[in-house]
């Protein structure tokens, strides 16, 4: 099949390269491939470029068209699937510059057709982001036991609630717009009102293993200066949510601080982790459920938690953790939802579930 016709086939008129095909471009786009799944297409106008997925797949080299200014990739995507990509020129990353959904000023956003769809997150490119609206209410934390300043965002969704606590706050605020997103679900009725606290990370690694300084600190520093901050906030119902290292901080945190956390909105959370897998080359090789698996072993009483895992269907070594540790949950007595999102380890993929589990978790 010429490949004329295979871009017509994505609804591109012209010549590849020509004014008539560029004015026409739009991306990505997908057609359903032979054997299930899809065949999208990428495309990049100008110099030499690779194609780079946040977690999915490894990264794809761009094809040029002929002498002309197109490059391409037709890429195999399985069926349901949301993943974040950039392009990469000369070790710069680039947004796609004909992809209206961004994530951050160097990233975009893409979903094959039968994805599900996100509502409440808007489809902000990638230029908007230098003006995307923050929280007015910026808390100065200078903490004894992490050692450190960090600026805290406070945001009260339809005025105020429970507090809701998003470990990695920065990715929330620069990457994926949740104080937007919240807002327009409390707005939908969605969720009742809340309180956002977006806590920026300083060293993931050594903040979100399963170790007690960060929960105290959050406990005995973070949480009063939130209640001294003007923003109504309701200390009695915590929902903590985290993603990757940030799932398992937040396990740990409902098992080891049960008075400070008892719901948990996690995505993906790292329930391979043990002190030895975090530096071994196969980290995922080890113990299925890691240290939460072995804690939860003990039988702890849960009854009053509650948690929704949450995790990417495509993640297919991070599911034999993640099922253990939701068993074991349910068994020690917690309120357990499970769920599965169309993506691999992508924030992309996790931030419906994130307000869906938070609103969840607030019962």
């Amino acid at each position: 099949m010429p490949l004329e016709t295979a871009f017509a086939a994505y609804g591109l008129p012209g010549e590849p390269g020509s004014e008539e095909f560029w004015a026409a471009a739009a991306g990505p786009g997908s057609l359903p491939a032979e054997g299930g799944g899809w065949t999208t297409l990428f495309l990049w106008r100008g110099a030499a470029a690779d194609l780079t997925f946040e977690s999915w797949s490894d990264d794809v080299p761009l094809r040029r068209w002929r002498e002309t200014d197109c490059w391409y990739a037709e890429v195999r995507m399985p069926a349901r699937l949301r993943v974040t990509y950039q392009f990469l020129v000369d070790g710069t990353a680039y947004a796609d510059p004909f992809n209206p959904a961004g994530a951050g000023g160097d990233r975009s956003v893409a979903a094959t057709p039968d994805a599900p769809a996100q509502p409440y997150w808007p489809a902000f490119g990638a230029d908007a982001y230098d003006v995307l609206p923050l929280p007015r209410t910026r808390v100065r934390w200078a903490s004894e036991r992490l050692g450190g300043r960090r600026t805290v965002r406070v945001h009260p969704a339809g005025g105020g609630g429970p507090v809701v606590l998003l470990l990695d706050g920065d990715d929330w605020l620069y990457l994926h717009p949740a104080m937007t997103a919240f807002d327009s679900a409390v707005a939908g009725g969605e969720m009742p009102p809340v309180t956002l606290v977006f806590l920026p990370t300083r060293d993931r690694e050594a903040e979100f293993g399963c170790r007690p300084e960060l929960w105290e600190a959050v406990r005995d520093e973070l949480l009063p200066l939130v209640a001294e901050s003007g923003v109504p906030v309701d200390g009695d119902r915590l929902v903590v949510a985290g993603q990757s290292l940030g799932g398992l901080s937040a396990v740990y945190a409902a098992l080891e601080f049960p008075d400070l956390v008892s719901r948990v909105a996690c995505q993906s959370a790292s329930l391979w982790w043990t002190p030895e897998a975090v530096k071994s080359a196969d980290p995922l090789g080890g113990p299925v459920g890691g240290s939460v698996a072995a804690r939860l072993r003990e039988r702890p009483d849960l009854s009053g938690l509650r948690i929704a895992f949450d995790v990417g269907e495509h993640e297919t070594r991070m599911l034999p953790h993640c099922e253990l540790v939701e068993t074991l949950a349910g068994q020690a007595g917690a309120t357990v939802r499970a769920s599965r999102s169309a993506s691999g380890h992508d924030r992309a993929g996790w931030r419906q579930a994130l307000l869906r589990d938070v609103a969840w978790a607030l019962g």
